[in-house]
């Protein structure tokens, strides 16, 4: 396949050393480049998020929003009153 490639300028440094570290030519590096990058099979691990049992909520957090945006709207009118 023919493509065009615009390289980063330390990519292109990195590449025109291997290039003359190996003796090879640009499509020769760039290939063999990729395809130990692709091919490294060195996977990362899957991040997972541990959890916990929290047990029965003691509150009924159905409407949590709700009370929030209250409690936010109260803290606002105490600063307004306060002339902050």
């Amino acid at each position: 396949m023919r493509t065009t490639v615009t390289l980063e300028p330390d990519v292109e440094t990195l590449l025109k050393k291997r290039m003359s570290e190996r003796g090879l030519t640009f499509k020769q590096a760039l290939n063999a480049t990729l395809r130990e990058a692709l091919t490294s099979g060195t996977q990362r691990k899957r991040f997972r998020t541990k959890t916990h049992d929290m047990g029965v909520p003691k509150l009924d957090i159905t409407h949590a929003n709700r009370l929030a945006d209250e409690l936010g709207d109260e803290e606002l009118i105490r600063k307004l009153r306060n002339g902050a």
